[in-house]
C-alpha cells in the first residue's frame, strides 16, 4: 500500500508523448548499422564516400539520426537493385537537386 491507503495498481500515470526531430544524431554507429541491417563499417564507408553525413558528438563520436538511417536502407535497396555506389551517389545527387528545384518551384508559385 502507498500512502493514504492507495494500492500501486490504483495509481495513474500520466501519459507524456516524447517526439525526436528526425534531423537529431541520437544513434551510435554500432544501433544505427543495426536498424539499417548493415555492418558498422559499411557505414564507416558510405561517410567516406561522401554518401552520408552523420553528426558527430563533442567527443567526435558518429551520431546517426532517424533520416540517415533511411538514406541508409535507401543506399541499400539501390545496390539490391543492381546499382554500384557511384550510380547510388549520382542518384541521391540528382534526388537533391529535384527536391531543390521544386521547392524553388513551391516559393515562386507562392
Amino acid at each position: 500500500m502507498r500512502n493514504g491507503g492507495e494500492s500501486m495498481s490504483s495509481v495513474r500515470r500520466e501519459r507524456v508523448d516524447v517526439s525526436i526531430d528526425s534531423d537529431r544524431g541520437v544513434f551510435m554507429i554500432s544501433i544505427a548499422a543495426e536498424l539499417a541491417h548493415m555492418h558498422p563499417q559499411t557505414l564507416r564507408m558510405y561517410e567516406a564516400r561522401g554518401l552520408i553525413h552523420p553528426k558527430r558528438s563533442p567527443k567526435n563520436t558518429r551520431l546517426f539520426s532517424q533520416r540517415d538511417v533511411a538514406l541508409l536502407r535507401r543506399i541499400q535497396r539501390l545496390t539490391a537493385e543492381g546499382l554500384n555506389l557511384a550510380g547510388v551517389e549520382r542518384v541521391l545527387v540528382l534526388e537533391r537537386r529535384l527536391a531543390e528545384l521544386e521547392g524553388k518551384a513551391v516559393d515562386a508559385a507562392g
